[in-house]
């Protein structure tokens, strides 16, 4: 996989203005990937950050009881910890050093650009799924769609395989390139709540 470093600053900008936007009131509304309301992908981003920039540091995993379910992490100033957790893994993966070489995820061992794929796939396909769920605009670069086309095609049957991402969606060759990657991922391009 490519290092797609000098996307994250960018993907990550349009990702925290959403995600800024967001409203106690837009936390029960539903998302487009099907386990999710608002509230639950919120959730799962702040708790999977930490795992991430816990690779892309090339430190030891998180120590946590339980999985994501098992957690609320969307009490408090929630906001403001998910813009600080987006800040930090802009200032980790923005940084080519953060997509090269192998790391870990937890127990498994793969490459470090693969999580650089993670984390550029959170901050475009989540950063679309709140920002369709809540009724607001979401803008993406047709490169860094691209990237996240490109990465989302290479690992789309072992995430599928996992229950990551969903059934794949069929989208034309001529749509835009975001189309393409939510299609890839199992997204319905013209999904609304």
């Amino acid at each position: 996989m490519a290092d797609h470093s000098a996307f994250v600053p960018s993907a990550a900008a349009e990702f925290q203005r959403v995600a800024a936007s967001l409203t106690p009131d837009d936390l029960t509304v539903r998302t487009p990937c099907e386990a999710f309301d608002v509230r639950g992908l919120v959730n799962h981003l702040l708790y999977w950050g930490p795992w991430l920039l816990a690779a892309g540091r090339r430190e030891e995993p998180p120590a946590v009881t339980g999985g994501e379910t098992d957690v609320d992490l969307v009490t408090g100033d929630w906001a403001a910890a998910l813009e600080n957790q987006t800040s930090t893994l802009v200032d980790v993966f923005s940084a080519s050093a953060a997509w090269t070489g192998m790391t870990s995820l937890g127990r498994t061992e793969l490459p470090s650009s693969v999580v650089g794929e993670m984390v550029l796939g959170e901050f475009v396909l989540h950063g679309w799924d709140l920002a369709r769920a809540a009724g607001r605009d979401f803008a993406c670069a047709a490169e860094i769609a691209a990237a996240v086309h490109a990465g989302a095609v290479a690992m789309g049957e072992q995430a599928r395989e996992m229950k990551v991402y969903g059934p794949e969606v069929a989208v034309p060759e001529s749509a835009p390139m975001l189309d393409r990657a939510l299609g890839a991922t199992g997204r319905d391009p013209s999904w609304r709540p």
